[in-house]
């Protein structure tokens, strides 16, 4: 399936930083109508500024931690534009500590971010995508929801949780005319690592080398669009280096991937 952006209108979460301001950026350009949100109605305003077409892009700062008010927000977005074409689940957190120092708070915290506020929220727009038999659910996880490496433990298994549960509403909602396409980015370039959190919560501060190497947002996001243009299921983002060749590896010989991984801390 052949997807054109151009008038569409376009929900994207996590669009104050990162991934998803080089999307909202992406997709500006190519003539889409955004929805903008983020808890930093300040930042979401900077990025609205900076699209090629502001007068399309609506800020609506949301919170992904307040699944309560999601319904009331998602009615919100849809009366914004009079509807919603394609959801981006783009909002989360990182982490960086070993499972044996990790508190239970902060593997409920990561999880409620990264997994839970991505089933609510699908759920508050999906009756809207079945009503109008249309729609496309976009899901930002992470080559971390395929594989496992040290002082990640938290974030893999939201990420791996997505997959499970976004593979599932692809099988129930194919006939309705809804797509859904799981992106698994490798190193991008953004301030993923600096906000990730630690074993009691705090955040761990400082960027890494892994990351900093990385594939610039806006490249990843030019992908992600041919990605979607395709309507591809699943895709890589990311440069071609060693977290395309885990994937690779994890796929034909687990077993490799999985004696080497303890060596794979975060640089």
């Amino acid at each position: 399936m052949r997807n054109d952006f151009n008038n569409k209108v376009v929900w994207i979460t996590g669009a104050s930083s990162g991934i998803g301001e080089a999307l909202a950026y992406a997709f500006s350009a190519v003539g889409a109508r955004l929805i903008l949100s983020s808890r930093r109605a300040d930042e979401l305003e900077r990025v609205r500024g900076a699209c090629v077409h502001p007068e399309q892009v609506k800020v609506l700062p949301l919170d992904l931690l307040d699944i309560a008010s999601f319904s009331a927000r998602t009615a919100e977005a849809i009366a914004v534009f009079g509807q919603i074409d394609v959801l981006i689940h783009n909002g989360g957190i990182s982490q960086r500590s070993l499972v044996i120092e990790t508190s239970l708070d902060v593997h409920r915290q990561v999880m409620e971010l990264d997994y839970f506020s991505y089933v609510a929220l699908t759920q508050a727009v999906l009756p809207h995508f079945a009503e109008r038999k249309a729609g496309y659910f976009v899901v930002v996880s992470s080559v971390m929801g395929k594989i496992g490496t040290p002082m990640r433990s938290a974030y893999a298994a939201a990420k791996h949780a997505l997959h499970g549960f976004f593979d599932c509403l692809r099988a129930e909602v194919f006939s309705m005319n809804i797509q859904v396409t799981i992106l698994t980015p490798g190193y991008i370039r953004t301030n993923i690592a600096r906000n990730a959190v630690t074993k009691d919560g705090s955040p761990f501060g400082k960027s890494s080398g892994n990351i900093e190497g990385g594939l610039p947002a806006p490249k990843a996001a030019a992908q992600i669009l041919r990605v979607l243009a395709a309507g591809k299921f699943e895709a890589y983002i990311g440069k071609t280096g060693q977290e395309k060749l885990g994937l690779l590896i994890n796929r034909l010989a687990p077993g490799i991937l999985i004696r080497r991984a303890p060596g794979l801390m975060p640089k």
